[in-house]
C-alpha cells in the first residue's frame, strides 16, 4: 500500500503542479502547499476545503493522446484549481489504476532483463531502440542515468516541455544539470512514474552511459569574443571587460555581456519566418512572422542599458556575506541602440483593447508573459507594456545589426529601465493574463528578502524585481607615474591617475551627480559627467527614447595620495557613489541590503589602488 501511495503522490504532484500554474489557480496552490507539507508524515487520501475552490474549476489533468508527429504544448490552459484534482486523482489511484502502466506494457514485448542487480521485472533497452523514440516519435523516450522513461504524457504538464522534448531519443542528464530544481526528491518521484525500463548493460560503461552517447545541448552555441570575462561555459555567462565599459558608450555587440540560462536556440536563415504568437485574455490567438512585424508596424529605436540583477554580486560576497549565484564583478551591464516595433502597437492589432485598459476598464489582464524558445519565461505589468512612455519594444536590431544569437536572434523583448531578466530573448509567445508568469524565473527567482531571511524564504511574499535601483561602479583606473614608492618619505609624490566608470538608475531616471572619494569616504568631490547624449553638429542625439534609459559614463582626473600603509605597499581607497534626478543615492554598505541571492548589490563601490614600496 505504501508503494501505491507514493506513486499516487507522484502523479498528484504532477497534476496539482500543472493546475497551480494555470490561470486563476491561486486557491489550488494553497491546497497543494498543505499537501506537500503533510504527505510524508501522514500519507493518506488528500482533501481540500470547499472554500478553496469552485466545482466549476474541474478539468481533466491527463492530456489526451497525441497523434503521431503532433507537437506537445508547454502550456495547457486548464480551469482546475488543483484541490478537486487532489481528491479525484488520489481516489482514482487508491481505487484502481488510472491508466495502463507503461513498464508492464513494454515488458510484454518480451525484452529480457539481464542479471545486473537492477529490478528484474523491468525490461532492458538498447540505446539504438531509445533513439527510435525521438522528438517526432508518437512515444518520446529519454534516459536519465541508466533508466529509460516514456515522457509522452509528461511533456504537456512540464514547464518547458518542448525543451525537454529536444532530449527525446537520448539522455536528459545534461539538461537536468542545468535546472537544479530537477534534483529535488519530489521531482525525481514524478519522473519515476514514467519509468519503463533500464538501459541494456551492453551500452553502459561502469554502469553509466559513456559521454559520447549523451547529447550536448550547447554543442551549437555561437563563438564568443575571447576578451569576454567568462563566469560559466555551459550555459555561457560572461562579463564585458572593464576597459570596454570605460571606453564605449554603446557596447560593441560581440563584447556585450552574456547572460544565458540555457543553450542558445538555432534559427535558420534570416529569421524572417520566425513566428510570434499573441494570446489574449479570452484565449484567442494571433501570430506574426518577423517579416510581418517589420512590414506592418513602424520601426522605433531606443538607446537602453541592460543590467543583470546580480551585477556586482561579487562585492556583496566580498563584504563577508554569503551569496548564491554567479559572482559578477562590474561587467554584468552593457548598453546598445535597439530597434524594433512597439509592443503596444502589436497588442492593439492583435485585438486587445489598449485604450480601455489605459482608462481603467477591466480587460481581464494585468500582466504580459514573455516566453522564449529555450523555455525561459518572465512577465511585466500590463500597465508598463501599454505605457506610451515606457518604450517597450519587440526588438530585432542591435547597434544597427540584426540581433546576435547570444542576444535573442531573431526577436526579443526589450523593457528599458527594468531588470534585464524581463527582456526575454528568442521571443516566441506573449500571453496577456490576470496573473504574472508561472515561470520559475518569475516566481522563484529574481526577488529580494530581508538580511535575516535564509534559504527557507516565502517566495510568494515578495514581488518580482522590475525597475532597477541606482548603481555605479569604477571600471578603469589608469595611473601615469606608476612604479615603486618611497614609503619612508612622508613627502613621496602622489600618483597621477584617471578614474572612469558608469552610473545607472532604472525607471528612466537620469543621473545628476557622481561623487568620488580618495580616502574611503571621508571627503568627496564630483566627477565629470561625459556628455554622450549631447547632439553632435548636424546630427540628432544618440540617445533615443521617451526617457533616459541609458547609463551615464563619468571621468575623474586626480592625484592619489597613497597614504595608507598595508604591509610593504602604500594604497589609496577610492570610492564612488551616484545620485539620480529623484535624489536616490546608493547605500554605504552591503550589510543593510544583504540578501542570500546577492541581487541588487548597489552599495558604494570601493577599489584599493596600491603601489609597492621602493626597496633600499
Amino acid at each position: 500500500m505504501k508503494v501505491v501511495q507514493n506513486r499516487a503522490f507522484a502523479l498528484l504532484s504532477r497534476a496539482t503542479d500543472l493546475s497551480a500554474r494555470s490561470a486563476g489557480s491561486q486557491r489550488g496552490r494553497g491546497c497543494w502547499s498543505s499537501i506537500q507539507k503533510n504527505h510524508i508524515s501522514n500519507p493518506r487520501p488528500f482533501t481540500c476545503s470547499s472554500r478553496q475552490l469552485s466545482t466549476n474549476d474541474l478539468a481533466s489533468p491527463i492530456p489526451p493522446p497525441r497523434k503521431p508527429g503532433q507537437k506537445s504544448r508547454a502550456r495547457i490552459p486548464l480551469l482546475a484549481s488543483g484541490c478537486i484534482f487532489a481528491t479525484v486523482v488520489a481516489y482514482t489511484y487508491f481505487s484502481g489504476p488510472l491508466r495502463a502502466d507503461a513498464a508492464f506494457a513494454h515488458h510484454s514485448l518480451g525484452i529480457s532483463a539481464d542479471s545486473d542487480g537492477r529490478d528484474p521485472s523491468l525490461p532492458r533497452y538498447r540505446i539504438s531502440e531509445v533513439r527510435k523514440h525521438g522528438p517526432n516519435s508518437d512515444r518520446p523516450w529519454v534516459t536519465y542515468g541508466d533508466k529509460v522513461y516514456d515522457i509522452t504524457d509528461w511533456i504537456p504538464a512540464h514547464p518547458g516541455g518542448d525543451v525537454i522534448l529536444r532530449a527525446a531519443g537520448g539522455s536528459i542528464d545534461l539538461f537536468w544539470d542545468i535546472f537544479a530544481i530537477h534534483k529535488q526528491p519530489y521531482v525525481r518521484d514524478i519522473l519515476e512514474t514514467y519509468l519503463i525500463g533500464y538501459v541494456d548493460s551492453a551500452d553502459l560503461v561502469n554502469g553509466k552511459l559513456p559521454q559520447d552517447k549523451i547529447e550536448d545541448p550547447f554543442l551549437h552555441d555561437p563563438e564568443r569574443h575571447p576578451a569576454l570575462l567568462t563566469l560559466t561555459l555551459k550555459p555561457r555567462n560572461a562579463e564585458t571587460p572593464g576597459e570596454t565599459l570605460a571606453d564605449s558608450f554603446l557596447t560593441p555587440n560581440d563584447l556585450f555581456y552574456v547572460r544565458n540560462h540555457m543553450w542558445v536556440p538555432r534559427i535558420d536563415g534570416t529569421g524572417d519566418e520566425h513566428a510570434l504568437t499573441i494570446e489574449l485574455p479570452d484565449g484567442d490567438t494571433k501570430s506574426y512572422t518577423l517579416k510581418e512585424l517589420r512590414e506592418k508596424f513602424p520601426a522605433y529605436k531606443v538607446t537602453a542599458t541592460l543590467q543583470c540583477s546580480g551585477n556586482r554580486r561579487k562585492h556583496m560576497t566580498g563584504a563577508g556575506l554569503k551569496t548564491n549565484g554567479l559572482q559578477w564583478n562590474v561587467g554584468g551591464i552593457s548598453s546598445a541602440e535597439w530597434e524594433g516595433v512597439r509592443l503596444v502597437d502589436v497588442l492593439k492589432d492583435a485585438g486587445f483593447p489598449v485604450d480601455k485598459h489605459r482608462d481603467g476598464a477591466d480587460t481581464g489582464a494585468k500582466h504580459v508573459w514573455f516566453s522564449g524558445l529555450e523555455a525561459y519565461g518572465a512577465s511585466i505589468p500590463l500597465d508598463t507594456a501599454v505605457d506610451p512612455r515606457a518604450d517597450v519594444l519587440l526588438a530585432y536590431g542591435m547597434n544597427g545589426q540584426p540581433l546576435p544569437r547570444d542576444h535573442g536572434f531573431p526577436l526579443r523583448a526589450l523593457v528599458p529601465g527594468t531588470v534585464a531578466a524581463r527582456s526575454v530573448k528568442w521571443l516566441s509567445k506573449i500571453v496577456l493574463s490576470d496573473e504574472e508568469s508561472p515561470s520559475q524565473w518569475q516566481r522563484r527567482d529574481y526577488k529580494l528578502f530581508g538580511p535575516n531571511v535564509g534559504a527557507a524564504a516565502d517566495w510568494d511574499s515578495a514581488p518580482a524585481i522590475q525597475e532597477m535601483p541606482i548603481n555605479s561602479a569604477i571600471t578603469s583606473i589608469k595611473v601615469q607615474n606608476d612604479g615603486p614608492t618611497d614609503c619612508l618619505d612622508p613627502n613621496s609624490p602622489e600618483k597621477i591617475a584617471t578614474l572612469q566608470g558608469y552610473a545607472f538608475s532604472g525607471g528612466g531616471r537620469r543621473i545628476i551627480r557622481v561623487d568620488v572619494s580618495l580616502d574611503n569616504g571621508k571627503t568627496w568631490d564630483q566627477a565629470e559627467l561625459i556628455d554622450d547624449c549631447e547632439p553632435r553638429e548636424g546630427e540628432p542625439s544618440p540617445c533615443k527614447g521617451r526617457k533616459h534609459w541609458v547609463w551615464q559614463r563619468w571621468r575623474y582626473d586626480t592625484q592619489l595620495p597613497m597614504n595608507e600603509q598595508h604591509g610593504d605597499k602604500r594604497c589609496s581607497t577610492v570610492v564612488v557613489k551616484a545620485t539620480d534626478e529623484g535624489y536616490n543615492s546608493q547605500p554605504e554598505r552591503h550589510e543593510g541590503i544583504y540578501n542570500l541571492r546577492g541581487n541588487l548589490a548597489t552599495a558604494w563601490h570601493r577599489v584599493s589602488v596600491c603601489t609597492e614600496c621602493r626597496k633600499g
